[in-house]
């Protein structure tokens, strides 16, 4: 994978493998953080017979989520195009143990993905009839996860998160934000997490992660991949700042609108989608539309993404938004929060209920 690497670190239930020598990640002033199972490869297990299975697939027989590997690649290009960076502050989470470690490594080598480092659960311990529920409850460990690399980077870093619906991540990445910020005090904060089936020895540690970060929020914005197919709607309790998606191609979109992608790469995640995995362009018409309903993408982003889609055939020259995109907004806008059809839809909220699951 490279040719420098740290083999492990332990922290409690976490364990770190580094792949670029100690004190790199500070000089990033961004910093991209992907959970692995079901936001970059198409695995999931519930248990420990699914684990095993997942543990002994080879390399080459993992398969990835449609299209993340060229919008991993293509967001590494714009990057080293824009930042004149060699190196892509890329950073992986995933529950698997530590001992699948060389064959995603290996996995990713393939795909021409060279992560900063990557984050395993120490499941090994919890094969136990007693411990069993811990195998698939993935609050705490993200949480101390998400924090340890914080204490890593610079004071005024901004983090670029991915995750999916299948293990809370909406709510792991927001609660990171608020531990960060302080928007939550410590007895809440036990109140919360213990809910989440935290351990009061993860609790501990969290809290003592707290103390040893800067007290600001360094998250820029959130994209859950909608794997299981939840609700969109379901995370405005979050703030605009969390974007569902329904596939890279949406996640591409909103990308290129933040000045992350550029328009061909955005086309280039389109095309990997038909040309390798069967989409057609009638579904990515849908998507593209879809995110224009839900006021996620705006003019004038919209009128140049379809006119470039059409030029390149994806989209049909006939096609047209269902609704009339919403007018540029600026980022002080969305920062303050606006109204949209009467409906105050803030950037980040600042009080998220996450005791109740409105779905």
């Amino acid at each position: 994978m490279a040719h420098w690497k740290d083999y492990g670190t332990v922290w409690s239930d976490v364990v770190f493998f580094r792949y670029i020598a100690e004190g790199v990640e500070k000089s990033a002033n961004e910093i991209f953080v992907w959970d692995l199972d079901k936001t970059y490869l198409d695995t999931s297990w519930g248990g420990f017979i699914e684990l095993l299975k997942v543990a002994l697939e080879r390399a080459m027989s993992k398969k990835n989520i449609p299209g993340t590997n060229t919008l991993i690649r293509s967001l590494v290009d714009q990057w080293q195009v824009q930042k004149a960076h060699r190196h892509f502050p890329l950073y992986f989470i995933t529950a698997s143990p530590p001992q699948m470690e060389s064959r995603i490594s290996e996995k990713l080598s393939i795909d021409g993905i060279f992560p900063f480092g990557c984050f395993y659960k120490d499941n090994l311990q919890n094969l136990h009839p007693k411990r069993w529920w811990r195998l698939t409850k993935q609050v705490g460990y993200k949480v101390q996860a998400l924090l340890q690399l914080r204490s890593m980077l610079k004071g005024d870093v901004r983090q670029v998160l991915w995750g999916d619906d299948s293990e809370s991540d909406a709510v792991i990445y927001n609660l990171y934000s608020d531990i960060c910020a302080r928007r939550i005090g410590p007895h809440e904060l036990r109140q919360i997490l213990a809910q989440f089936w935290v351990t009061g020895e993860q609790v501990d540690t969290i809290l003592q992660l707290q103390s040893s970060i800067p007290e600001n929020d360094p998250v820029e914005k959130i994209y859950i991949n909608l794997a299981s197919d939840t609700d969109p709607d379901y995370y405005l309790k979050f703030g605009r700042r969390t974007i569902p998606t329904y596939n890279s191609f949406q996640t591409a979109l909103d990308l290129y609108q933040d000045g992350r992608l550029d328009l061909q790469r955005t086309v280039n995640v389109a095309k990997d989608m038909t040309e390798n995995y069967g989409f057609t362009n009638d579904e990515l018409a849908r998507s593209f539309d879809e995110l224009i309903r839900r006021k996620v993408l705006v003019d004038p982003f919209v009128s140049r993404v379809t006119k470039e889609m059409q030029d390149v055939g994806i989209l049909h020259f006939d096609f047209a938004p269902s609704v009339i995109p919403l007018q540029s907004v600026s980022a002080p806008m969305l920062s303050r929060g606006f109204d949209i059809s009467g409906v105050h839809e803030p950037w980040i909220s600042d009080r998220i209920d996450y005791l109740h699951d409105y779905r």
